[in-house]
């Protein structure tokens, strides 16, 4: 018995429609991309090593101790603390002074040791209640 075998056909890949197939969907993955820049709160931070600010008398200032307690600066500029420290009575406090004057500026002067979770509170109950210019306060290097 005699066997033979058939002759196989080579196998050839097209490189150039597999380069097709990639290239449509590179470009429809660029096309359906979106690039968003999620800014709720915009912050100017300043330097601490420029001069010192002018003395603004129309700005609101809230000061957060080393413990996380704010305080608020009254009419006579003194700073007074909150009834309670609960979010809600911020936001109200800061939704008060916006409705008399959003574009004011709004400087946020915590302590160093401030606990992180009640700056990032005082920036969000900022942002809610419509102030858009929020800086933080720092004071220059003492040089010896």
């Amino acid at each position: 018995m005699k066997f033979q075998r058939k002759k196989r056909e080579k196998v050839d890949i097209t490189l150039i429609s597999l380069i097709d197939v990639l290239f449509v969907l590179l470009l429809f993955f660029m096309v359906s991309t979106t690039f968003n820049r999620y800014t709720e709160v915009k912050i100017k931070l300043p330097e601490a090593d420029t001069q010192e600010a002018e003395a603004n008398p129309k700005m609101v200032t809230l000061v957060i101790n080393a413990e996380g307690v704010y305080y608020l600066n009254g009419e006579d500029g003194l700073p007074h603390e909150l009834v309670n420290q609960q979010k809600d009575t911020l936001k109200q406090e800061l939704q008060k002074l916006a409705a008399q004057a959003k574009d004011t500026p709004f400087i946020i002067s915590a302590d160093g040791k401030t606990p992180h979770q009640s700056v990032i509170t005082a920036l969000e109950a900022a942002g809610d209640a419509g102030f858009s210019h929020i800086t933080f306060a720092a004071q220059r290097p003492k040089t010896e």
